[in-house]
């Protein structure tokens, strides 16, 4: 396995509509916000620098949430979708003294996803060509590694809520899964009766 960088890229710009407003990076897992577990995972994953998108309610989240070892990326357009923190998280990647070889993208309302499944996805690196994904009984979910070789063809193709779904789709010949369904569940903090979930027992996997 090479040892080229692989930086670590949390999306956590996202309002929460469908949760009265409520940020979603600032959401309680175990006592924390969502947005430190997730960036602390992926540190402990081997990502290095670890780079938070922030969107809705960002002054509130850089003051409340401890992220000194992050990055801090603001994504102005944060409304119009997932997307567009993609493209503003790789954006600022390339814009580092040192671009990476490679990104792991994580996504803050998944709080079931940690350190383990994100090592196995991180392990898989081997290029700057590679394209790999966590999957779950066989289907396709975060986190996703992408190779520095596809970084603006991901970032020319988020749109909307659609981050690199569509690109991920298209060559799914070149893409590597990585099973996580043993140590992770990627169920998401989306509606309402999602938040009781945080603090109770892990989904079953």
């Amino acid at each position: 396995m090479t040892g080229e960088a692989v930086a670590g890229v949390v999306l956590a710009g996202g309002g929460g509509s469908r949760l009265g407003g409520r940020v979603k990076a600032l959401l309680e897992h175990e006592g924390r916000p969502l947005v430190e577990l997730t960036s602390e995972a992926l540190r402990a994953a081997g990502c290095a620098p670890v780079l938070v998108v922030l969107g809705a309610g960002a002054d509130e989240v850089e003051e409340r949430a401890s992220l000194g070892a992050c990055r801090i990326v603001r994504n102005q357009e944060w409304a119009t979708g997932m997307g567009s923190s993609l493209r503003a998280g790789l954006a600022a990647l390339g814009a580092l003294a040192e671009p990476p070889a490679g990104a792991l993208v994580a996504l803050v309302d998944q709080p079931w996803v940690g350190v383990e499944a994100m090592a196995r996805v991180r392990a898989a690196f081997r290029s700057p060509a590679s394209l790999v994904s966590a999957s779950y009984g066989g289907r396709r979910g975060h986190p996703v590694l992408l190779g520095a070789d596809h970084f603006a063809g991901v970032a020319d193709a988020a749109r909307g809520d659609r981050g690199a779904r569509d690109y991920l789709r298209a060559r799914a010949d070149q893409l590597t899964l990585v099973e996580c369904g043993d140590v992770a569940a990627p169920d998401d903090i989306d509606q309402p009766a999602d938040l009781r979930r945080l603090s109770g027992p892990p989904p079953h996997r």
